[in-house]
């Protein structure tokens, strides 16, 4: 298990080069839950996406918490299963992305240990450069549920249903202190107050639509955190705080965005050889 090295950015890069050789590692999205639907919801959709947009990778997804090497959909029996058709068992068989939007602790700590019990050779990355793409996915949410005006470049005033946003979290207080930039981000966005709470410690949602309230907020929005596998709809209308609540990020298209950059920094660090110059080794051959 590697951690991929630090570089410096490019303009005009492609996150994933449009062909890569036989030994490019694999994209496996890690996803929490032991029941996760990997065929559809938001897992089995972003899989779908990120084959179509990078038809050279093999992307796969993988339980977290599946049930050990007798199921094929267990993190573990996917490791193995793509270091058995990496020629060169020197090199990572895969890059391991954890579907998880924002640091979730407890699921990181379950990842690793499913990535060294495997006993492969894995690059474990979470998304990088991740606050913008998903104050905008969070927007978007806010918009198709009506609780946010979608076009913030307007300069006359557009009504809402909403004149404060609580971002809900998952993963303890890391999570919602991970997420304090992503708030910031979507109330210039939507020139709102916007806070972050966990659904699962302090601060609590009770908590932040408090602060929200005495911040003057008479008409809250919820806006859910997390992409789906982790916590679902339902969690939240459980907490019963009476406020509108926006969907789960899920299957946007900035998380599979998000996925394709993690993997191109994480490949760009590795010397892999261009198809059809001769074997030749080259790095980060994002261009």
């Amino acid at each position: 298990m590697r951690p991929p090295r630090r570089t410096e950015g490019g303009r005009h890069r492609r996150p994933v080069p449009a062909s890569l050789p036989q030994s490019a590692p694999a994209l496996i999205l890690a996803v929490p839950g032991r029941d996760a639907d990997l065929s559809g919801g938001p897992a089995g959709e972003l899989t779908s996406i990120l084959r179509v947009d990078n038809p050279a990778v093999d992307v796969r997804a993988a339980r977290i918490d599946g049930g050990g090497y007798d199921d094929p959909s267990d993190l573990r029996a996917v490791l193995a299963d793509a270091a058995e058709r990496r020629t060169d068992s020197s090199a990572p068989c895969a890059v391991v992305i954890p579907l998880i939007a924002t640091v979730n602790p407890p699921v990181i700590r379950r990842l690793r240990e499913a990535v060294a019990a495997s006993g492969t050779n894995a690059i474990v990355s979470g998304f990088i450069n991740s606050n913008a793409l998903i104050a905008e996915a969070l927007h978007i949410r806010l918009a198709e549920a009506g609780l946010a005006r979608q076009d913030r470049v307007r300069l006359f005033s557009i009504m809402t249903s909403a004149d404060g946003v609580l971002i809900a979290t998952v993963g303890g207080p890391d999570a919602a202190a991970a997420a304090n930039v992503t708030s910031v981000l979507l109330a210039a966005r939507l020139a709102l107050p916007v806070i972050t709470a966990s659904m699962d410690s302090a601060p609590s949602v009770h908590e932040g639509a408090l602060r929200l309230k005495e911040m003057g907020v008479s008409r809250l929005a919820i806006a859910p955190c997390f992409i789906g596998p982790e916590a679902t709809r339902s969690d939240l209308d459980s907490l019963a705080i009476g406020a509108e609540c926006a969907a789960p990020i899920g299957a946007h298209g900035n998380i599979a965005k998000l996925a394709a950059l993690t993997y191109g920094q994480a490949i760009s660090q590795l010397d892999l050889p261009v198809p059809g110059d001769g074997g030749k080794e080259v790095r980060g051959q994002h261009e």
